[in-house]
């Protein structure tokens, strides 16, 4: 028979079992709502050009620039701030991301000047940068190793909700009351945030110096590259198509109808973060596959039949659900594969998604200019053959066999 202290012992265990099995939701809910911020304030502008131009007494291109200027920030900053704030704590790295935010946010509703307006959306990049080369690997600290890709997952479900509903709400409100509350309310939801940031969110140590790895001796890890090339294929793909998917739908007459197929991408983003947060933990390798395969068949489809409405709805929602995970997929996959450097590998991702994103809107117009928007399924196929051939040959590394 047990003694009274070995089932105290046991008991114990039990407890400490459970603890473990429980994610901090709190927690990791506002990390999701940094995410929403994030994109948000990024995105907001490009549905707003003309209010925007005429609030600040210029042209809806110069309006643009908006955008462009936040996209040039975060890539500029992940990877230097990263490497430098290596042994800062990641807390108060944390609430300083958020904090450029809301005086970023606050600088864009109050200015009636350009240039102000354009340093203070340099300044939001910036901390853009920060705080997505942060996300993945603080939510990845508050778990045991078994639910960190559901812990990323769910610090990650901010991004799909902002692109699906947050940036056309925000839209409908920036035109019925102007586009400079919904700024400042974004700078509200970011002071809102850095009191449950500070409240909820555990404070984690910075690497000791004696554990920094520099940027090449992360680059050089096992695996990073193959997560890293995956990344800017996968996203390049995706922004080809995204970003000039108004002029592709012209082919099926579905060019008026573009925000109900952005909206059915949206919907079914949600769904795939959904799938792969349930999942990620047991089956990192097979989803990445499957979100491969996926985007590829519904590049086919949009290529062979990308004249019928009916075929362009299905592709593009087999489209949202193969990449409404895949930043999720990404960054777990990174987190595991870097270890103790997972900030600095995430930085990186960041500056790779980022180039992909801008690599996106200068390769898509190009093929747009020179071949036309049919032209788009076939160099999608090329990009997505090369990212299944990258993850299938990283089966020891980034991408390993369970």
């Amino acid at each position: 028979m047990m003694t009274t202290s070995e089932m105290g012992s046991l008991n114990r265990g039990r407890g400490e079992t459970a603890q473990s099995d429980r994610l901090p939701i709190t927690a990791l809910l506002a990390l999701a709502l940094a995410g929403f911020v994030t994109i948000l304030t990024e995105a907001l502008p490009a549905g707003l050009l003309p209010q925007i131009g005429a609030g600040l007494e210029v042209s809806e291109s110069l309006a643009g620039q908006l955008v462009t200027v936040y996209a040039i920030g975060s890539l500029l900053a992940a990877i230097p701030l990263m490497a430098a704030t290596q042994g800062v704590r990641r807390r108060p790295l944390l609430l300083a991301a958020i904090i450029g935010f809301a005086i970023a946010n606050t600088i864009t509703t109050l200015s009636t000047s350009y240039v102000l307006t354009i340093a203070a959306r340099f300044l939001a990049g910036v901390a853009a940068g920060l705080l997505w080369a942060l996300l993945a690997g603080y939510a990845a600290r508050m778990v045991p190793e078994h639910l960190k890709g559901r812990a990323i997952a769910i610090a990650m479900v901010g991004t799909p909700l902002a692109l699906s509903l947050g940036v056309p709400a925000g839209t409908f409100l920036g035109v019925l009351v102007g586009w400079r509350i919904c700024f400042g309310i974004m700078s509200l939801l970011a002071l809102i945030l850095v009191v449950w940031v500070r409240v909820k969110v555990p404070d984690f140590a910075g690497q000791s110096s004696g554990k920094r790895l520099t940027l090449k001796q992360v680059f050089v890890l096992p695996g990073i590259r193959s997560v890293l090339f995956a990344v800017l294929a996968f996203v390049l793909a995706h922004n080809i198509l995204y970003t000039y998917i108004a002029p592709f739908l012209a082919n099926a007459n579905l060019a008026e109808r573009t925000d109900l197929v952005l909206l059915v991408f949206g919907i079914a983003a949600l769904v795939g973060i959904w799938v792969i947060g349930m999942l990620i933990d047991r089956y990192l390798r097979v989803l990445m596959l499957v979100s491969t395969v996926l985007f590829g068949l519904a590049a086919l489809v949009l290529g062979v039949a990308g004249d019928m409405p009916l075929a362009v709805y299905g592709a593009v929602g087999a489209w949202g659900i193969a990449f409404g995970g895949s930043a999720t997929l990404f960054q777990t996959a990174l987190a595991k594969t870097a270890g103790e450097a997972a900030d600095v590998a995430q930085s990186m991702l960041v500056t790779a998604w980022n180039v992909a994103i801008a690599g996106g809107g200068i390769v898509g117009g190009v093929l747009l200019d020179r071949l036309g928007a049919s032209s788009f399924s076939p160099a999608l196929l090329v990009l997505l053959t090369a990212t299944l051939l990258v993850v299938l040959g990283a089966r020891r590394h980034g991408f390993p066999v369970s």
